[in-house]
């Protein structure tokens, strides 16, 4: 294993790596630079070569979708703006079109550099023999917003899909778009993609996105290839804009998401991003400027939906953090279920005192049969503290039950669920979970565990993983920010834990709160699931920290009465979300195992 890991380094070691290598270590620092080397230099569980090339339309599927015929179908428009394009590079692009099997397409090229000759050649010689294809002189190059807007200008198709000019489509790229357009009226359709060396030699470092997740598009433009868009939503939107240029994509996605009626996701490699040493794909400090734009971009943007937060570079490229504002001062209510566990739940009484500095809250113990004298000790030396109330659940345990009956006796506008195995680590957690919980769209947010040995306990929940529901990125180190940083940036999951999760009451009480059948497991999975469906979002934000002390108090699942009620309870979650689990968690990606926590790819079965 050492050996083949040594070669692997090895076979990546070039003049050009050295020096980018250099590059990375005077940004991060030697200890950050160190997490982010292991974690691109870890081997791939399942090599991502073989397996696009395994997952790849085959021969027969796209010549089969080349007999399909189409009522009314509509033009797609791929718009390329063009500059010096190399000529393997632009041949390469246009093959890639020519070799689509949805043939109602037009390519609209605005080419800035008409007095290249060897480009001339190229594009004389495919439009003479494609009528499809069709090329605009510019007068001069004004820029690459500029420019793509000027190919789009020339589209005549009621869609126009964004290609840039040295990147190339799958062929069944356009076919698999169109689907989405004819079956789900889509106005806004994009796909998974990959990137490949300039010589084609080699795909790898696939983007399997998420559904539309609105909280993972201000963090980072992960949207990005390959986006088709209804024409007359381009108009309305207004285009691509000069001064975003860099990250005018990400302007531009805004702006056509804010106004979008329905955004559909392809989860399919369509598209090929060429990486050479000139490109952001494969050196994102190629582009500073472009990040001070896309910064620029997620501003713009949530002054325009009416959110207050201030937006700041991470120190990976490409990606920011929106730290919301709350609004007022509203009270929130901490409920915490206990028995016994005295020290346990001092730690975590102690913590919130300590270390929180929001301050208008209160804390709700619920008291569960306890049965050790130094217990109700302790709660007695609480009763000092006007804060903190004393609830008796008097009946045997049941999660769900217990959380309903507190709730029901809590005075604040918005419920923080917490375990009494949590030490707050973060002083503004709840100033975190409160600004997110105030945006109307968001229904539940959730935080960030981890384990003593500060590796991950929680960071989201992946709806299916596991047979129900398990933990992304679970006893990942917490150094490490995971795949494509999922795990330290703000994104929409459809669960979060219970353990620690904010949600305004009003919501609570119109969903009916936890689910009581559901008396251990699933409970807050089942609620979270309940408020996707009411039309809110789950959030997950990283930087409400707290250690978790895994479930001290409940003991582990090895009775037989235990088993039985675990398994009753995940009968009740199939029976429930048979269809939500079937079709699969729409901020995952189907083509990502469920049997791993990781994001590493499904294997073909």
């Amino acid at each position: 294993m050492a050996q083949s890991k040594v070669i692997r380094i090895a076979k990546k070691i070039r003049p050009y790596t050295i020096k980018k290598g250099f590059l990375y270590l005077k940004h991060y620092g030697l200890k950050d630079f160190l997490v982010r080397l292991s974690e691109r230099m870890e081997p791939e569980e399942v090599p991502y070569g073989p397996w696009y090339q395994e997952h790849k339309a085959s021969a027969a599927e796209l010549e089969k979708q080349r007999r399909v015929h189409w009522d009314n179908p509509v033009t797609i428009s791929v718009a390329v703006p063009a500059y010096h394009t190399p000529e393997e590079f632009l041949c390469q692009l246009l093959d890639s079109l020519q070799a689509q099997t949805y043939p109602f397409w037009e390519l609209c090229i605005a080419n800035a550099s008409p007095e290249d000759r060897q480009m001339k050649a190229v594009l004389d010689r495919y439009q003479a023999d494609d009528k499809r294809i069709r090329v605009l002189d510019l007068k001069e190059n004004a820029g690459i917003a500029e420019n793509t807007n000027a190919a789009i200008f020339m589209a005549t198709g009621a869609y126009v899909g964004l290609l840039d000019h040295d990147d190339l489509l799958a062929p069944d790229c356009l076919y698999e778009v169109a689907v989405r357009i004819r079956d789900e009226q889509a106005d806004m359709v994009y796909t998974d993609e990959d990137k490949v060396t300039a010589d084609l030699g080699e795909h790898y470092q696939p983007h399997l996105k998420p559904d539309f997740s609105p909280d993972l598009l201000r963090s980072n433009n992960y949207i990005c290839h390959f986006l088709t868009v209804k024409k007359s939503l381009i108009e309305k939107a207004g285009g691509f804009r000069k001064e975003f240029d860099g990250a005018q994509d990400h302007d531009f996605i805004f702006r056509c998401s804010e106004q979008a009626e329905h955004i559909a996701h392809v989860p399919r490699i369509l598209y090929h991003w060429r990486t050479h040493k000139a490109s952001t794909a494969d050196n994102p400090a190629s582009k500073l400027y472009a990040y001070d734009a896309g910064k620029r971009a997620v501003e713009e943007h949530l002054k325009r939906v009416g959110l207050k937060g201030e937006v700041s570079h991470t120190k990976d490229y490409g990606f920011y953090d929106v730290n919301y504002q709350v609004q007022g001062e509203p009270l929130v209510s901490i409920l915490i279920p206990n028995k016994d566990q005295r020290k346990t739940l001092e730690t975590c009484i102690r913590s919130i005192r300590e270390k929180t500095t929001y301050k208008n809250y209160e804390i709700l113990i619920i008291e569960n049969n306890s049965v050790e004298e130094t217990t109700f000790s302790y709660y007695r030396t609480l009763a000092a503290d006007p804060r903190i109330r004393l609830l008796r659940w008097k009946k045997g345990f049941n999660y769900s039950a217990i959380n309903n009956f507190a709730a029901r006796r809590a005075k604040g506008d918005y419920l923080l669920f917490l375990n009494n195995d949590i030490e707050v680590q973060s002083p503004d957690w709840i100033e975190q979970l409160l600004a997110n919980c105030q945006r109307p769209d968001v229904g539940i947010c959730g935080c960030k565990l981890y384990y003593p040995d500060h590796t991950i306990q929680h960071a989201g929940v992946i709806v299916g993983l596991g047979g129900i529901a398990g933990h992304a990125f679970l006893n990942m180190p917490g150094s490490r920010s995971g795949y494509l940083h999922k795990a330290s940036i703000q994104l929409n999951t459809s669960a979060v834990t219970a353990a620690c999760m904010m949600m305004e009451k009003k919501l609570f009480d119109s969903l009916g709160g936890f689910e009581e059948k559901l008396t251990v497991a699933f409970n807050d999975v089942d609620l979270c699931l309940r408020t996707v469906q009411a039309g809110r979002r789950i959030v997950y934000n990283p930087h409400a920290e707290m250690i978790h002390y895994e479930s001290k108090s409940r003991g582990a699942e090895d009775s037989p009465e235990k088993v039985r009620r675990f398994q009753s309870e995940i009968e009740f979650m199939r029976t429930r979300w048979i269809d939500f689990l079937k079709k699969g968690d729409p901020m995952y990606n189907p083509n990502l195992t469920l049997s791993k926590w990781n994001y590493s790819l499904r294997a073909k079965v």
